[in-house]
């Protein structure tokens, strides 16, 4: 379960109470709650709907281990409790690394920037694991953290095919969005508290 009543960001970022970066986030408080609220609804809901709890940290500590940060991913990763589950993301978070952002725009002015990467695809292993339906949600979400503008029609047909519905399919793109912009925020947040304490 989800604690509400801590900031998340400001605990992966090390900024501590009555500091000068908690005085600069405090000015904006509704921001502040929104993000945290985020956390809880995306992470906690009351009504999971399609989307159940416990695959919805499945994925996030998958994102976050794609993101390379360590507090990050041990903090999503201890969501998931020990066992099976989360020794398996972990093995498939490890399969799917890479740097990115990949991707190929419209033959155009921006075509040189086109950029070919990774596109993981979970084994035999992960499926018998996780589940099919699980396995095609961490797809989906390397997908969106490391080729978005390769994101196509056929990839929301393979959760469909998977079992996905189309308002889990949704709050999957809601979660990976929420922990791109959570995962970041904190990272940035740590660098200037470092440059801080330097200073």
């Amino acid at each position: 379960m989800t604690d509400q009543r801590r900031d998340l960001i400001d605990e992966l970022a090390g900024i501590a109470p009555g500091s000068a970066l908690d005085a600069i986030r405090s000015r904006r408080a509704v921001a502040r709650e929104n993000a945290q609220a985020s956390y809880a609804l995306l992470l906690d809901p009351k009504e999971p709907g399609d989307f159940e709890a416990g695959d919805r940290r499945a994925v996030a500590a998958f994102v976050a281990a794609l993101h390379g940060d360590e507090g990050v991913t041990a903090h999503y990763r201890a969501l998931l409790g020990d066992g099976g589950r989360a020794d398996a993301i972990e093995r498939e978070a490890e399969r799917a690394g890479t740097s990115g952002p990949y991707g190929a725009y419209p033959p155009g002015p921006l075509s040189g920037e086109d950029r070919a990467g990774l596109r993981y695809r979970a084994d035999a292993a992960a499926i018998a694991g996780l589940g099919e339906r699980l396995a095609a949600g961490l797809e989906h979400a390397h997908l969106l953290v490391f080729h978005p503008r390769d994101a196509k029609a056929e990839d929301l047909g393979r959760l469909l095919s998977a079992g996905w519905t189309p308002d889990a399919i949704v709050t999957l793109s809601q979660l990976v969005s929420f922990l791109a912009f959570q995962i970041r925020a904190a990272i940035g947040l740590r660098a200037l508290a470092r440059a801080g304490d330097a200073a």
